[in-house]
C-alpha cells in the first residue's frame, strides 16, 4: 500500500485533476490519497473572512466566486451520472460557509476557532469531488482519525491517539482507493474542528504512511522535485535526484516550500521513502528521500535555501560569563510563549548569544527576554537585547560535506569575494548543514555565488559591465559574442554583458543584454554615462561574479576603480591611466585588489594582447628578481618608423597610422612618448620599483613645441618637421641602422628615447607595428627572455582584454 497526497495547483484545475485521476488509477496496489484544497482556495478563503471581519461587503463577491470555482470543477470533471451525488453533498456544506461568513461579517469578529472551521471547507470539499472522479475511490474524514491537542496556542497532533484511530479505519479496508482531506484534523477533547497548519496535508500523509507501514510517501505537486536552489532566483537550478532524509529535513527547514517540514519526521522513523513528483510531468523521476543515497561520491553540497524573513536578536553582556543556565532561561522564555527559533550563534567566550527568528516574532521576544532579564538588566550584567532585522538566512546542505575538508573555508571566502558580510554562523558537528545570516539585500547575490562556485550550476557565470564600445570594445563584444557558445559548451562558462556604456548613455539588465541587438537600446536609454551614474547603477545591481571591463581612455572612468573593487566588483582595464598614475593610487587599487579577493587586471596596457604583465607576475612569483627591460613598446612608433621612407614622410606615416588604427585617437600621445612612458611606468611597478612618470628621462625626437595647442594643429605643423627627419633617416639607412623609441628599465633607473639600432639587435627587424620587449633577470642573465609580437591594434588589444576575462573565471 502506498500513500499519494496531491496538493497547490496539482488540484487546482479541471486539467490537473484529470492528471490526478490518471496517476492514481495506474496503482497497481492500494492508495491511500490525500488532498488539498483547490488551488488557492485556502488563500481566498482565509482573506473572505477577513473582508467579512472587516464589514467589508466585497466579502459577498469573494464568496460567490468560491461557490462558482467549486461548481465549475465538479461540472468539468465529476462524470454527469455523479454530479447530483457530489452536489447534495457540496450545496450544504458551501451554504453553511456562506452562514458563517454571513454571522462573521455581522459581529465584526474573527476568532481563531472560527478561522480553522472556516479553512476545513477546502479540503473538506475538495476530496469529496476527488473521490467522485476516481474510479471504485471511497471517501473518509480525516477529522474522525487524525487528532489535535493545544500547545503554546497550535494544533500539535497526539501522535499515539492518531495512529491508534487510524488502524481502526484502515486494518480492515479491502478497496483499491481511499481519498481523505488533508490538513484538517479535530480536538481530541472538544472535538472542534482544528488543523495541521502551512502545508498540513504533506504532514497528514505522512502520518497516515507512517502508521500503515506504507511502501513509499508520494508527494504529488507542481515541480519535478526538490531543486539545487530557488529557481526564481536562481536560474541554473536543477532538480537533484536523491536526498536523505537529514539532507531534506535540513532544506525544508530552511526554507525549500516542495515539502512541509514536519512531514518527514513520520516516515523517517519507518524508513519509508519520500518521493517528490511533479502532476504536470508524471514521467519526470523526480526526487526520492531515504535514508541513505547511492554512494558517498559527487557534490559535497547538495542543496542551498533560505529564508528571507529573518530577524537576528543578540543578548550582550559580561554578566553572561561563565553562568550556567543562561541558554536555558533564553530558550525556556522563548518556547513558553511559542516564539520558533532556528539558528543559534555563541561566541565562545559567552559573552554574547545570538538567535534567529521570523520578524513577526521578533517584538513578542524582546519583550519576552527583557522580563526574564530584568534584573540582569538593571544591574548592567547584561548590557543590551537588541534586534535586527530586514536580514536573510541561508543553508547549505549536503551529507557529503563532512567527508570534504574546507567547505566552510571555501564558503566564506567566496561569499567575502563577492561582498556578502556574513552577520552570524552556526555548523552543528554533523556537517550536514552550515548556515549563516546575512543582509536581505545580500541574498540574491550570495544564493547565486554559492551555486556557483560549489558547481551546483552546471555553468559558471560571469557578469560583465562593459564601458566603451570604441574600436577596443566593439572588437571585443564581437570576440565575446564568437566564442559565447564554445565557452558555455566546453568550459561551462557563461559570459553575461549585464551593462553597457558608450560616451553618451548607459543600459544595464541584471539578466544579460541581446549584444547581438543592444545599439538601438542604447541610443533611447534615459541612464546618462556618466562615470558616477555608472558605478552607481553596478553598484545598486548588486551582482555576484561582476567584472567591469574599462575600454575607455577616460581619467575620469578610471577614477571609480577604488569604489568598485572596494564593492567586490573585479576590474578588468584597456584603459592604462589608473595602473600608470601616481605610485600611491596604483599601490592602493592592488591593495583593494589584494583585500577584497577580487582582480585588477590590465595586460593589455603594455603589448596589447602580449602576455608580458603575467610573464613578469609569474617570474616574480616564482622568486626570480627582474634586474633588466629592454622594448619597444609602442605599435605605432614602430610602424611609423618601418613605413617612412625616401616617399613617405614622417607626417604621411603619422596620418597612415591614424588610418590603420595603430594610433591613439591623438597621436599625439604616441609621438610624444607619453604612451611609452605610462607603459614602461606600469613594467617597472610591475617588476617591484617604485617608480613616477616624473623619474623616466626623455630623449624625444619631436620638440615639445609641436604638442601644444589641437590635434588640427599639431597635424598641419609636423610636416614642418619632415625634411629634418628625412635626413636623419637618409644617414641612419646609409649605416644600415634603423630607428626604435625604446624603453629601459635597468636596476630601477628608467628612460624612453629614439635609438638607432644596428643588424644583429634584436629591434633591428622589428616588422610592422610589432612590440618586443627583453627581460634580464637573475636566472635569465646571459640570454634574456624576449617577447615580441603584435603590440597594437583593437583586434589584439581586445583578445587581450578577454584572457583577463577569462583569467577571473579561473578556466584552463
Amino acid at each position: 500500500m502506498k500513500v499519494l497526497k496531491f496538493g497547490g495547483t496539482s488540484v487546482g484545475t479541471v486539467e490537473s485533476l484529470k492528471n490526478v485521476k490518471r496517476i492514481v488509477e495506474g496503482c497497481d496496489e492500494q492508495v491511500i490519497v490525500v488532498v488539498s484544497a483547490l488551488g488557492g482556495i485556502t488563500d481566498k478563503l482565509i482573506n473572505t473572512a477577513q473582508l467579512a471581519s472587516q464589514g467589508d461587503i466585497s466579502y459577498l463577491q469573494n464568496y460567490e466566486q468560491i461557490v462558482e470555482r467549486h461548481n465549475n470543477v465538479i461540472q468539468g470533471i465529476v462524470p454527469s451520472e455523479k454530479q447530483s451525488d457530489v452536489h447534495s453533498i457540496t450545496d450544504p456544506l458551501l451554504d453553511e460557509l456562506g452562514n458563517i461568513y454571513r454571522g462573521v461579517a455581522l459581529i465584526k469578529d474573527l476568532s481563531t476557532r472560527t478561522l480553522d472551521i472556516i479553512v476545513s471547507y477546502g479540503e473538506r470539499i475538495s476530496s469529496v469531488i476527488i473521490s467522485r472522479v476516481i474510479n471504485d475511490a471511497i471517501h473518509l474524514d480525516s477529522r474522525d482519525f487524525i487528532k489535535t491537542e493545544s500547545q503554546f496556542n497550535k494544533h500539535i497532533a497526539d501522535i499515539e491517539l492518531t495512529e491508534s484511530l487510524i488502524h481502526t479505519t484502515f486494518d480492515n479496508f479491502n478497496g483499491k482507493v481511499v481519498v481523505v482531506p488533508g490538513f484538517i484534523s479535530s480536538d481530541k477533547k472538544s472535538g472542534d474542528i482544528t488543523n495541521l497548519g502551512r502545508g498540513g496535508s504533506d504532514y497528514t500523509a505522512s502520518i497516515i504512511a507512517a502508521a500503515l507501514d506504507a511502501s513509499v510517501l508520494e508527494i504529488w505537486t507542481d515541480v519535478d522535485g526538490f531543486m539545487t536552489a530557488d529557481p526564481r532566483v536562481i536560474s541554473s537550478a536543477y532538480v537533484i535526484d536523491h536526498l536523505t532524509f537529514i539532507e531534506a529535513m535540513e532544506l525544508c527547514n530552511f526554507g525549500a516550500k516542495v515539502v512541509y517540514p514536519p512531514t518527514i519526521y513520520p516516515v523517517f522513523h519507518k524508513n519509508i521513502p519520500i518521493l517528490i513528483k511533479n502532476t504536470f510531468n508524471s514521467e519526470a523521476p523526480g526526487t526520492r528521500i531515504c535514508e541513505s543515497t547511492p554512494g558517498l561520491e559527487g557534490k559535497a553540497i547538495k542543496g542551498i535555501s533560505s529564508i528571507n524573513d529573518t530577524c537576528l536578536i543578540t543578548l550582550t553582556g559580561f554578566g553572561m560569563v561563565g553562568v550556567i543556565g543562561i541558554n536555558s532561561r533564553i530558550f525556556n522564555a522563548l518556547a513558553h510563549n511559542g516564539v520558533s527559533v532556528f539558528l543559534v550563534s555563541q561566541a565562545s567566550s559567552e559573552h554574547n548569544t545570538s538567535f534567529a527568528v521570523k520578524n513577526c516574532d521578533a517584538d513578542i521576544a524582546v519583550s519576552v527576554l527583557k522580563d526574564e532579564f530584568a534584573i540582569e538588566l538593571g544591574t548592567g550584567e547584561i548590557s543590551g537585547i537588541e534586534p535586527e532585522r530586514d536580514l536573510a538566512t541561508v543553508a547549505i546542505v549536503g551529507e557529503n560535506m563532512k567527508h570534504t575538508p574546507g567547505i566552510a573555508g571555501k564558503l566564506f571566502n567566496t561569499l567575502g569575494r563577492n561582498g556578502v558580510n556574513v552577520i552570524a554562523c552556526a555548523q552543528g558537528a554533523s556537517e550536514t548543514n552550515i548556515s549563516f545570516v546575512i543582509k536581505l539585500d545580500s541574498l540574491r547575490k550570495a544564493l547565486n555565488v554559492i551555486h556557483d562556485s560549489f558547481f551546483l550550476s552546471q555553468t559558471q557565470v560571469l557578469n560583465l559591465f562593459i564601458a566603451g564600445i570604441g574600436n577596443v570594445g566593439r572588437d571585443l563584444l564581437e570576440q565575446i559574442k564568437g566564442q559565447q557558445e564554445n565557452l558555455l559548451k566546453n568550459k561551462s562558462l557563461e559570459l553575461k554583458v549585464v551593462g553597457i556604456a558608450n560616451s553618451r548613455n548607459c543600459i544595464f539588465n541584471g539578466d544579460g543584454l541581446d549584444i547581438n541587438d543592444f545599439k538601438s537600446e542604447l541610443e533611447k536609454s534615459a541612464i546618462i554615462a556618466t562615470p558616477e551614474a555608472i558605478k552607481n547603477e553596478i553598484l545598486k545591481m548588486n551582482i555576484f561574479n561582476s567584472v567591469f571591463v574599462d575600454c575607455t581612455a577616460s581619467p575620469d572612468i578610471a577614477a571609480i576603480y577604488a569604489d568598485l573593487l572596494e564593492n567586490n566588483v573585479n576590474v578588468v582595464a584597456a584603459n592604462k591611466i589608473a595602473a600608470s598614475s601616481k605610485y600611491d593610487n596604483y599601490n592602493k587599487l592592488k591593495q583593494i585588489a589584494s583585500k577584497k579577493g577580487v582582480k585588477f587586471l590590465f595586460e593589455t596596457n603594455v603589448g596589447a594582447g602580449l602576455p608580458i604583465i603575467n610573464t613578469i607576475n609569474n617570474l616574480i612569483n616564482s622568486g626570480d628578481k627582474i634586474l633588466k627591460i629592454e622594448a619597444v613598446l609602442s605599435g605605432t612608433l614602430n610602424y611609423i618608423f618601418n613605413v617612412i621612407s625616401k616617399d613617405i614622410h614622417l607626417s604621411d606615416a603619422i596620418k597612415m597610422a591614424q588610418k590603420e588604427g595603430y594610433s591613439e585617437p591623438d597621436p599625439r600621445i604616441d609621438l610624444s612618448g607619453k604612451d611609452v612612458i605610462r607603459k614602461l611606468v606600469i613594467l617597472a611597478r610591475e617588476s617591484g620599483y617604485i617608480v613616477e612618470q616624473s623619474d623616466v628621462k626623455r630623449n624625444l625626437f619631436i620638440p615639445q613645441e609641436y604638442f601644444e595647442g589641437t590635434v588640427d594643429e599639431f597635424m598641419q605643423k609636423i610636416s614642418k618637421l619632415d625634411a629634418e627627419f628625412e635626413a636623419k633617416r637618409d644617414k641612419a639607412q646609409q649605416e644600415n641602422k634603423h630607428f626604435r623609441f625604446v624603453a629601459q628599465l635597468v636596476n630601477g633607473e628608467v628612460s624612453v628615447g629614439l635609438t638607432e639600432v644596428s643588424p644583429g639587435h634584436p629591434f633591428y627587424s622589428l616588422e610592422g607595428s610589432n612590440n618586443v620587449i627583453l627581460i634580464t633577470t637573475e636566472r635569465y642573465k646571459e640570454y634574456p627572455m624576449e617577447i615580441k609580437g603584435y603590440g597594437a591594434g583593437a583586434e589584439v588589444t581586445a583578445a587581450g582584454v578577454f584572457a583577463d576575462i577569462i583569467n577571473i573565471a579561473n578556466i584552463r
